[in-house]
């Protein structure tokens, strides 16, 4: 079994409250969790209305598999023009790992 995580540290265009901000993230995350079949959340910079972090997670049986699920939502992430991607995390953790 493989644990994977994603975190990705966005900044928001046009966006001047935390209100507009929810109404920018809200979608993206459904569309995550929509698309992929993964676990999403906002989970960082909740009191920063033009900066989020989103966090990504799955369990899924082979590694390889894992990184190319999380590296696509990175990819859908990235090619929103409202988002500006700042930075990307991936990590994987097996069942194996102490």
């Amino acid at each position: 079994m493989y644990v994977g995580s994603l975190t990705l540290d966005l900044l928001l265009g046009d966006v001047h409250s935390l209100k507009e901000k929810r109404s920018a993230i809200r979608p993206v995350v459904a569309e995550l969790r929509r698309k992929f079949e993964v676990h999403a959340a906002e989970t960082g910079d909740a009191n920063l209305h033009r900066r989020a972090e989103i966090g990504v997670a799955l369990v899924s049986s082979d590694a390889t598999q894992c990184r190319e699920v999380l590296q696509s939502c990175e990819r859908l992430v990235a090619a929103r023009p409202e988002l500006h991607l700042l930075s990307a995390r991936i990590r994987v953790w097996s069942d194996d790992d102490e």
